[in-house]
């Protein structure tokens, strides 16, 4: 991966989870979300740690893609948006992808990722 995270503006919890779930840190990745968080992510939600957990888990192995930071913005104090190039074995090949953070209390609420 081609990304210097210490670059961007981003609140510390988006920084933390990007960081464990490149590194295939799992517990350190769930470590970030509230325990009410939703994640919505390629047609499906996920709500709460556990089933965060679960989907942390397939993302990580499903497909092999490298991930390249493209930008990252703020939308004030507790939003923001990320997007990362991915190329991978996963359909289509490459795709570039806006991760739309909301945080609560400094912990991540509500992940939306879409293209």
């Amino acid at each position: 991966m081609s990304e210097d995270l210490a670059t961007i503006d981003v609140p510390d919890a988006v920084r933390r989870y990007l960081r464990a779930h490149t590194a295939g840190d799992l517990p350190g990745a769930a470590a970030t979300f509230t325990p009410d968080a939703t994640v919505t992510d390629d047609g499906g939600t996920h709500q709460g740690i556990s089933a965060i957990t679960d989907w942390l888990g397939r993302t990580s192995t499903e497909y092999t893609y490298t991930t390249t930071l493209v930008g990252a913005e703020r939308e004030g104090a507790d939003r923001c948006t990320v997007t990362r190039h991915l190329e991978g074995d996963f359909p289509g090949g490459t795709v570039d992808l806006h991760y739309c953070f909301t945080l609560d209390q400094g912990l991540i609420s509500r992940l939306d990722i879409a293209p």
